[in-house]
């Protein structure tokens, strides 16, 4: 009698993965995080600059930023990623 077997599963090749580690630069991400949480902060009028409210201008800011916090983990992610070690 023929028995019926699974359908064999071909394997795709594995590949070493590092282990990824938390950095400290990671918590950079955390920064504008808290500057978006915090309403009360930036929920207001005054201070106004030429006439735009403080709300406006920390909308705008906040661009800036997020900019800025991004870009340290970007280059820690590239220098490992072409095998740096900083």
């Amino acid at each position: 009698m023929h028995e019926d077997k699974p359908p064999r599963m071909e394997r795709s090749r594995e590949r070493e993965r590092p282990i990824k580690r938390f950095h400290p630069v990671y918590l950079t991400l955390l920064i504008p995080y808290a500057a978006w949480v915090w309403v009360p902060f930036y929920n207001r009028i005054e201070p106004s600059l030429f006439g735009i409210p403080f709300f406006y201008w920390w909308q705008i800011f906040g661009i800036f930023l997020t900019a800025a916090c991004i870009y340290p983990v970007y280059r820690y992610q590239e220098g490992h990623k072409n095998g740096d070690s900083k």
